[in-house]
């Protein structure tokens, strides 16, 4: 007997797949950083969520992004589902980006379920060495 493959799809190899090494996580918030001489560009891949359930936070040097998406009326109660792939729920993620960086200098927008926020690059704080002298012994 044969089984059609379409793409990703294949029922044999999705029966015998280890639960643990596949989950949906891995497939949500793919980022991408750009470096450029002034900034950062943080680009996170959010497809399907809506501007309003995505929350940018700076705190204590890191920027963490909060998206939540929810599964209102994608199922009735006869359905059952063959495949499940769309992930349900909340994500976030955190990328250090500096002590002195503050919420007010990062912009964001949020097109086609891309979000692009951008961070301005800033000299570290130089901080002056300890002195330290050497002991003498007797």
């Amino acid at each position: 007997m044969l089984i059609p493959r379409k793409n990703d799809f294949d029922l044999w190899d999705d029966l015998f797949k280890d639960p643990f090494l596949n989950k949906p996580e891995a497939k949500i918030m793919k980022t991408d950083i750009i470096e450029n001489e002034n900034f950062y560009s943080i680009l996170v891949d959010l497809p399907g969520y809506l501007k309003e359930n995505i929350k940018i936070e700076v705190e204590e040097g890191y920027l963490t992004i909060q998206a939540s998406i929810n599964q209102e009326n994608q199922k009735e109660e006869k359905d059952f589902f063959v495949r499940r792939e769309r992930y349900f729920g909340e994500c976030s993620r955190s990328f250090y980006v500096g002590k002195n960086v503050t919420t007010e200098e990062v912009k964001a927008s949020f097109k086609n379920g891309t979000l692009t926020l951008t961070i301005p690059k800033k000299e570290k704080e130089k901080e002056l060495p300890e002195k330290r002298y050497v002991q003498i012994e007797d």
